[in-house]
């Protein structure tokens, strides 16, 4: 293995008179841990890198996985390297027992992490693929020439099962960056406060470019020769941004689910229908779809909507991927008073429908948005839902979505190549698979921020995955209440109560909740409805005022024009009238149950209540309400 950058490391000590060092396994591990502790800026004065705690964790679970390919045999060689780094630096007096012992125990501590994500196929880059495939091929990855001929009889890339080039494509371009940054900052940090066991890189390394050098290094660290030919003769095998023209699209789709949740990793309802066709690219797909979203984009000449393409799409697949309304779409866009309640709703999908569009008669129009629509408000909508009509077709051309009268949306096809475009830049978008296998606070965390109709369907999805037993019921019940508790998202938590269905629920189940200090009065009320009995004594005093809270704040959320504060107050009082205390003890045990929703709800009944105590707040999402419009 030759060594021509990052030589000051001490490798040649560590290694000397090491009977490991016969074992090329062990002196490649000794290589990348010396040198990336090194790069981490690990104190050098001993002639090694002493390692710490922190620096241990660090490479072992982010740098390793980035930039060294190692077979699962040759795993075990690096904690081994660390663990005798440890002994060594001890020797030289730099470390007594005890921080050595601490050091140890955080190398085995990590030790499974670390396996993990050496073997996460997310973690690959273009040189870790290739490099496991030229051992899996037995090519010698130290032979530059074995290298370049395996590289040069190879004419397509074949990722990994469950990966996309893009993917591997985005891994390489964030892990070279990351390189450069670890170079040029040991770079910097040597000029500034040179270390007595030399400078990591000489000025004559750094003349020739970080890249060189990160080159040589990830060379040796997987295979001789592979980042010059993939940068080279071979650069086919290895695209980088420039073939892939969709990731603009993407970088949008991602701007749209951060403008909606504020985080990429709140995750999507998974849509209700899989769909893998294996004589399409997913990518080709994805470029055809970006090229015909540019092209409405600067298509001067093109509909009112065209350069909502993106919006829309996005829009399609957060719904759930269900059909919507063109005429309800444009009305949002209009700034139509639209009910909430129906905003998501799902259309249904005619079996056939006339070509030409047509807005819906005035009955069905004001079904779809929810309120009393005049013949002169269809005639005043209907040139803005003609163009909606006319951006959806252009989208239809593509045959990713589709059209049928009034109502449109995805694909299976358009389905897959969407949630490609978001998870290929980081956006959660699972499917039924991953969903199915969440924990039940996982699935009701996220049910929390979708339309009431894909919660409902993806959590009767996640109960018929665990057998609709007992126990998978009890853990949801449990998850409505303590998942966003002390938070001003905890009351529409609870509301996912609303999308289970009720006569599903086993009987013992909902008996189990009846002690639940939050649950506890939903769960009773239900097994009264189905007649069961039910003893309402075990119910506790908080889960009462929690559901009376609800429905009140129900009442309260603008879910009509005006709300009735004089009935809202009847409807507290008549409660109150009796809770053991009165009106200020419901109140106090409302505050105490859920201090956001009782100081908002109670403030609009005129009950005044101290501000809440500071809670577990987090980024509040866009409202669902909340449409972009032109």
């Amino acid at each position: 293995m030759a060594v021509t950058v990052l030589t000051n490391t001490g490798l040649e000590t560590f290694l000397d008179g090491t009977p490991e060092s016969r074992d090329p396994s062990y002196t490649r591990a000794a290589d990348a841990l010396l040198g990336l502790l090194s790069l981490r800026g690990a104190d050098r004065r001993s002639g090694l890198p002493e390692p710490t705690v922190d620096l241990v964790r660090h490479v072992l679970v982010e740098d390793l996985p980035a930039f060294v390919y190692a077979t699962p045999e040759e795993l075990a060689a690096y904690p081994a390297v660390l663990v005798a780094l440890t002994e060594r630096v001890r020797e030289a007096g730099r470390l007594n027992r005890k921080r050595q012992a601490r050091i140890v125990a955080a190398i085995m501590e990590t030790g499974p992490d670390f396996e993990r994500a050496m073997t996460d196929p997310a973690n690959l880059t273009w040189q870790r693929w290739y490099a496991s495939l030229l051992i899996a091929d037995g090519v010698d990855r130290d032979d530059p020439a074995a290298v370049r001929a395996w590289l040069a009889a190879r004419d397509d890339v074949t990722p990994p099962d469950g990966l996309h080039r893009a993917d591997l494509m985005n891994r390489s371009e964030f892990v070279g960056m990351m390189l450069a940054e670890l170079l040029t900052g040991a770079y910097m940090r040597d000029a500034e406060a040179p270390s007595p066991a030399g400078p990591l890189l000489s000025d004559e390394d750094v003349s020739h470019g970080v890249g060189r050098v990160a080159g040589e290094l990830l060379d040796r660290w997987t295979a001789e020769g592979l980042s010059g030919a993939l940068a080279g003769p071979y650069a086919h095998l290895a695209p980088g941004p420039e073939a892939f023209p969709h990731l603009v699209l993407a970088d949008t789709l991602l701007d749209e689910h951060l403008d909606y949740y504020g985080d990429s990793w709140a995750p999507l309802p998974p849509p209700p229908m899989e769909a893998h066709d294996p004589q399409r690219s997913v990518e080709a797909g994805a470029d055809l779809l970006a090229a015909a979203v540019e092209e409405m984009k600067g298509d001067e000449n093109g509909g009112l909507y065209d350069g909502e393409a993106a919006h829309l799409l996005y829009a399609l697949y957060q719904r759930g991927s269900t059909a919507e309304s063109v005429a309800r779409r444009a009305a949002e866009f209009e700034d139509w008073p639209v009910d909430p309640r129906l905003e998501d709703a799902p259309v249904l999908v005619p079996a056939k429908a006339p070509e030409e569009y047509q807005v819906p008669p005035v009955p069905e129009l004001s079904r779809l948005v929810g309120s009393a629509i005049t013949d002169a408000d269809r005639t005043r909508l209907e040139p803005s839902a003609r163009a909606m009509a006319d951006t959806v077709d252009r989208l239809a051309a593509t045959r990713m979505v589709f059209r049928t009268g009034d109502a449109f949306g995805l694909t299976p096809w358009g389905v897959e190549v969407l949630r490609y475009l978001l998870r290929v830049r980081g956006v959660a978008a699972p499917d039924a698979d991953e969903a199915a296998a969440w924990d039940a606070p996982t699935i009701i965390a996220a049910a929390e921020g979708w339309s009431a109709s894909a919660a409902s369907r993806v959590l009767a999805d996640w109960l018929r995955a665990h057998g609709n037993t007992v126990e998978a019921w009890a853990q949801l019940l449990t998850a409505l209440g303590t998942v966003n508790a002390g938070t001003s998202e905890a009351a529409a938590t609870r509301a996912l109560f609303g999308a289970l269905d009720p006569e599903a629920a086993p009987v013992e189940a909902l008996r189990g909740a009846l002690d639940d200090p939050v649950m506890g009065a939903y769960a009773y009320g239900v097994l009264r409805a189905r007649g069961e009995p039910a003893d309402e004594t075990r119910v506790p005093p908080s889960a009462r005022a929690v559901l009376i809270l609800d429905r009140l704040s129900r009442r309260s959320a603008g879910r009509t024009a005006t709300f009735d504060t004089a009935a809202g107050r009847t409807a507290f009082d008549t409660a109150a009238a009796g809770w053991p205390g009165g009106a200020p003890a419901l109140a106090k045990e409302m505050a105490a149950a859920d201090p956001h929703t009782a100081s908002r709800t109670l403030r609009a009944l005129g009950i005044a209540l101290p501000a809440p105590g500071p809670g577990k707040e987090r980024a509040r999402r866009r409202p669902r309400s909340a449409r972009r419009t032109r």
